[in-house]
């Protein structure tokens, strides 16, 4: 699982379409070295396959440009946004063009009676909300990394504010998506619903640019709240915890953050964020609405931790308060990295139904135990959704080899428990073997799709579906 493995490689069609490519796009297409690495960057442990050159657009008819040379050479194209992705999404394994997006950053219409906005794909979530700020609107998911916009769909994500405002797939309305021939194609239109047809749009999120290239998107937006509240309360154990969080979603009290930070992770957070919480599960909630509404949902739930056990509970409605508390949870990747400098993360996720979260946890914690591995445990529990970064010493077989048992064991642990083997992260390259598993005849379905929109596997090859010459249809 550490090493990304190889497919073959059209050394005669790389080389005719990179040619070309650079007499049309010239300084705005690069084969140095450092770039390429930078493109088929991955912040786990798979290996970086650089792709062979790297073309940075700036529009729609561009990339439609670039598929097509591409498509006539069979040369594969990876997409690229901001490279956040942690499953290998932006490999290349068989070499290839990597389509930068990162210049199509523009806002292009907010509809503020409509709530919706429509943007290119390099626009960041960031960037979008600083945009939307005097407009009393926001675009709620969170997925901690300043992610593009077109990345965030492509890898259908999530984050912290799924419990309550959904996943990308609930916030999506359009995509306008470059074909595998240069086609281009709209999924559907701003209308909040429609029974027209296949659901094109749905289908694209989550394909991780196999299908096509997403060039521009139209998003659900949602009011400022009028009021925020932010808590943390600490638990004498995970299990307490988690059936707090149980207990909070079945109340149907409406948090739009509920976060589980084990106790390991709240000495890396404490430790890199400069925090002073108590070393215990803890849990991290935000709370929207009115201002009554917020003071009546914190108190709530400070209710139900105390029926749990719940220790030390604190909350504020200040600003900068809040901010500290999310960008310490949003930090948590680089406070894991600084436990044990020199060792790659494996960053991994799973999410089963919530009934199941307290035992998926706790299992969890006893097989890092039982492998002696450092291995703290975060989670958007709120939907069941948990995830496990792994510190491993990439020279030491013995922590490699378990390292890949304990995710083995807890893919096959979230499936058997009707879960799924990635809440959010998706399939990439990291998750391929866990697919069959979970979805069974559904992959072929999926390989069917592929062949029928794809059939020359130009479209981000080696991704989902395997890396075998049939899966992959080379």
């Amino acid at each position: 699982m550490g090493l990304a493995r190889t497919m073959d490689r059209n050394e005669d069609g790389i080389a005719t379409a990179t040619a070309i490519l650079k007499q049309r796009f010239g300084e705005r297409l690069s084969v140095s070295q450092s770039v390429r690495e930078q493109h088929g960057h991955t912040t786990t442990w798979i290996a970086n396959q650089p792709p062979d050159a790297v073309v940075f657009a700036h529009s729609a008819d561009e990339i439609v440009d670039i598929v097509k040379i591409c498509a006539e050479h069979k040369v594969p194209i990876i997409p690229f946004g901001t490279g956040t992705s942690l499953e290998g999404h932006v490999n290349a394994p068989a070499g290839g063009v990597s389509i930068d997006v990162s210049a199509m950053n523009k806002v292009l219409q907010v509809n503020a009676q409509d709530l919706d906005c429509v943007v290119q794909p390099g626009v960041t979530r960031k960037q979008l909300n600083e945009f939307l700020r005097e407009t009393g609107l926001f675009f709620p998911i969170d997925p901690g990394a300043d992610a593009s916009l077109g990345g965030m769909a492509a890898t259908r994500a999530s984050g912290t504010n799924a419990v309550r405002y959904g996943t990308m797939k609930d916030n999506v309305l359009n995509l306008t998506v470059v074909m595998p021939d240069g086609r281009i194609v709209r999924t559907a239109s701003r209308a909040k619903k429609t029974a027209a047809g296949y659901d094109l749009t749905r289908l694209m999120i989550g394909s991780e640019g196999t299908l096509g290239v997403i060039t521009e998107l139209t998003l659900r937006l949602q009011g400022i709240p009028e009021a925020i509240s932010a808590a943390v309360c600490s638990f004498e154990s995970v299990d307490d915890a988690c059936n707090a969080v149980m207990a909070t979603i079945q109340y149907g009290i409406p948090v739009a953050r509920i976060e589980l930070l084990d106790e390991l992770q709240m000495k890396a957070s404490n430790a890199y964020s400069k925090l002073d919480y108590d070393e215990k599960p803890t849990l991290f909630l935000e709370f929207h609405g009115s201002a009554a509404s917020v003071a009546e949902q914190t108190e709530a739930f400070g209710e139900i931790a105390a029926e749990f056990g719940g220790g030390t509970f604190r909350w504020t409605t200040r600003e900068e308060e809040r901010l500290n508390l999310w960008q310490a949870r949003h930090d948590a990747y680089w406070s894991v990295v600084a436990l044990r400098p020199g060792a790659r993360a494996l960053a991994t996720d799973v999410c089963v139904p919530i009934s199941r979260l307290a035992e998926c946890v706790g299992e969890t914690q006893a097989d890092i135990a039982e492998f002696g591995l450092v291995a703290p445990i975060v989670g958007h529990v709120g939907d069941g959704n948990f995830h496990v970064s792994v510190l491993v010493d990439m020279d030491n077989g013995n922590e490699i080899a378990a390292a890949e048992k304990l995710v083995a064991r807890l893919n096959a642990r979230a499936i058997s428990m009707d879960g799924t083997c990635t809440g959010e992260h998706g399939v990439g390259q990291g998750k391929i073997a866990y697919l069959p598993s979970e979805m069974g005849a559904g992959v072929d379905i999926m390989r069917a799709i592929k062949q029928a929109i794809d059939p020359d596997n130009i479209m981000n090859p080696g991704k989902i579906l395997g890396y075998n010459k049939q899966a992959d249809m080379v």
